[in-house]
């Protein structure tokens, strides 16, 4: 992929112990794919595309315009995941709006209990991306899709051995999401153009390690290739065994 977006982060000793210890090489993606769309909802980019520090105002966990642009192109990497009848699985913090099971979420952020004023949009996914009728919603509390739910035997039953990662933010919940699909021994690639955060630093530095030690962070175009090759999905009605 030539320049990566974490190298003016690297020092000189960075590099040279990256080279020297293994870490790094290509992993590969399996044959079973599936999409996991992380946290893509309307608390995590704002209303619109608007610069984060006018959007930060009244959404306090928004990216600003890179949660946006993220958003955008993972509209066009479902729609290359949806040509191949690909799983595509979308997570979504459904928290009580009294905050009683916000666990500590609150100790780590001052605005952790805020309300927008956005009558209710803001657990919505965007509209850009909605979930089809075909599509699997999780429910999940903590920073992980895979963390109290019910993902890894729904994964298992579709014969999924691959999870293509996109979402938001790239240094929490992407990748809370990666580390523990890497856990479960799924190959992951993270969709670089399809996460976004809030700091840049952050953005650069995680998906430097994902890609050293978790999965391989990949381009959306690369995405896509490897979507046109992969053999399609029966259709969700022919994935249920003749004996069940």
């Amino acid at each position: 992929m030539g320049e990566r977006v974490w190298d003016k982060y690297l020092s000189a000793r960075d590099r040279e112990i990256l080279g020297a210890s293994g870490y790094g090489q290509r992993g590969g993606l399996g044959r079973r794919p599936a999409v996991l769309v992380v946290d893509m909802h309307y608390n995590f980019t704002g209303d619109a595309p608007k610069p984060i520090m006018e959007s930060i105002v009244e959404w306090r966990n928004t990216c600003g315009e890179q949660g946006w642009a993220a958003v955008y192109k993972t509209a066009e990497l479902l729609e290359a995941a949806r040509a191949r009848n690909v799983p595509v699985v979308y997570s979504l913090a459904a928290r009580r709006a009294d905050g009683l099971d916000s666990g500590r979420w609150a100790a780590k952020n001052s605005r952790a209990l805020e309300k927008t004023t956005s009558g209710g949009l803001g657990p919505q996914i965007v509209k850009e991306i909605a979930p089809r009728p075909n599509d699997i919603l999780i429910h999940k509390l903590k920073p992980s899709m895979f963390f109290g739910t019910a993902i890894v035997s729904i994964l298992n039953d579709l014969d999924v051995d691959t999870v293509l990662v996109a979402g938001l933010v790239t240094s929490g919940c992407v990748r809370a999401t990666v580390t523990d699909a890497f856990s479960y021994n799924f190959s992951v690639g993270v969709v670089e153009e399809c996460c976004a955060d809030r700091w840049d630093i952050a953005h650069a530095t995680s998906l430097f390690d994902m890609d050293a030690k978790y999965g391989d962070v990949i381009s959306l175009s690369e995405a896509k290739e490897y979507l046109a090759a992969i053999e399609a999905f029966s259709l969700p009605g022919e994935l249920v065994p003749p004996h069940r």
